[in-house]
């Protein structure tokens, strides 16, 4: 299991917690049943699960080993749109600060989702 600093979980957890915010905001603008919202729910419950790995919560009741499988593809997609777009921007600009930041917060969201997978998949 990978270990990060506390620094790296609160800058994480910062991240994490305001994309959330926007996911709940934008998924309010999309119909049910439609695409967007669907893509906005699955990438919500990741980053609910990712909220609840970087502070350590015990999720072994809350969510099952499927649900953490399926938030891997959520996370992935962040960190390949946030990779794209952060060739557009210039480094040091506050677009490319934000996109790399994200980035970070996801790599760890995906350790600490694939850690707790390993961890229920050893107990078997």
């Amino acid at each position: 299991m990978e270990k990060y600093t506390r620094e790296e979980l609160v800058d994480a957890l910062k991240v994490v917690s305001s994309t959330i915010n926007n996911c709940e905001k934008a998924q309010l603008k999309f119909a049910e049943g439609t695409s967007q919202h669907t893509l906005l729910k699955n990438r919500l419950k990741a980053l609910y699960i990712s909220k609840s790995l970087i502070i350590d919560e015990d999720i072994v009741d809350k969510y099952t080993k499927e649900e953490l499988m399926e938030a891997l593809p959520p996370v992935a997609s962040i960190i390949s749109k946030c990779e794209k777009a952060k060739l557009k921007f210039e480094e040091g600009t506050s677009h490319h600060t934000r996109l790399k930041n994200i980035i970070n917060a996801m790599y760890i969201s995906k350790s600490l989702i694939t850690d707790e997978i390993n961890k229920r998949e050893s107990k078997i």
